[in-house]
């Protein structure tokens, strides 16, 4: 349930957020604390969030015109490491990209064979032309596209591409629109902005680059608490505080339990592939 910041304001700023007063310290922006949040539940994420099914690198692979076995491949906003692991088992010389404290120190405990360097993709710390691919897993909504569209053209070689990629919830599965519905109302959200943001127009405002779209289904079985501590991984649960939080997921695990007496959920999901290539 990653949600794009809002398509009206790209950068994703709370544009009424007073002015810090002189001498006081700026407070973080909504989209900055969200950004954030998940530096403290790190292993949380690492060991509930979903992965990616490999056909989503066969149809990376047949859009690049390249096997990934010996490309170099930069993944920006690596996170604990589940796309960049993916990509490393496809043979691919990797370089994760990652911010968060927290993040990259579960990355390193996870992968610790893989370099990965601190930074974000609004300032790359790559040298330019240094990479075949610039991979962006549930990742690309936390840049500024202004600057980081620029960035992965620097760093790409001619021909090289960018590939960003979203689970999203499938939405016509009747027990995963309910749980949304729930949480939305919950959290005052409107989840199926979701897909909507998950667009060329949102990524690049600018129009620079022509991105093809790639959709994947794929789902995997997983027991509800699982389930429950993936959700509760997202941004949107953790900048809200603990009790509001607990309060909602002990319902929600009370519902599903019912409606899943074996204690397992079937989470589907579509991955939202935009890739675009550079010129040769």
């Amino acid at each position: 349930m990653t949600t794009p910041p809002p398509a009206h304001h790209p950068a994703g700023a709370d544009a009424t957020t007073p002015e810090p007063l002189a001498g006081d310290p700026a407070p973080e922006s909504p989209r900055t604390a969200r950004a954030h949040s998940f530096n403290a539940v790190a292993a949380q994420y690492a060991a509930n969030r979903p992965s990616y099914p490999p056909a989503l690198f066969d149809a990376m692979e047949d859009l690049t015109g390249r096997p990934l076995s010996g490309a170099r491949v930069a993944d920006v906003g690596a996170g604990t490491g589940i796309a960049t692991a993916l990509l490393h088992g496809r043979g691919a010389n990797v370089v994760a990209v990652e911010p968060g404290d927290g993040m990259a120190a579960q990355f390193r405990r996870v992968l610790p064979g893989v370099p990965i360097i601190r930074g974000t993709g609004d300032d790359l710390p790559l040298a330019d032309g240094s990479v075949d691919l610039v991979t962006y897993a549930q990742a690309w909504h936390w840049t500024d596209p202004a600057r980081a569209v620029p960035e992965a053209l620097r760093v790409l070689r001619p021909g090289g591409a960018l590939a960003l990629w979203w689970n999203t919830e499938a939405l016509d599965v009747p027990w995963i629109a309910e749980a949304a519905a729930r949480t939305a109302r919950h959290f005052g959200i409107d989840i199926s902005a979701e897909k909507r943001n998950v667009d060329a127009r949102a990524a690049d405002p600018t129009g620079r680059l022509d991105f093809t779209r790639r959709t994947v289904r794929w789902s995997r079985h997983v027991p509800v608490d699982t389930h429950l501590a993936n959700i509760g991984s997202h941004s949107v649960f953790l900048v809200h505080g603990p009790e509001h939080t607990a309060a909602f997921l002990a319902a929600e695990r009370e519902l599903l339990l019912r409606a899943f007496p074996d204690g397992f959920v079937e989470e589907v999901y579509e991955v939202v592939l935009l890739h675009a290539k550079t010129p040769a």
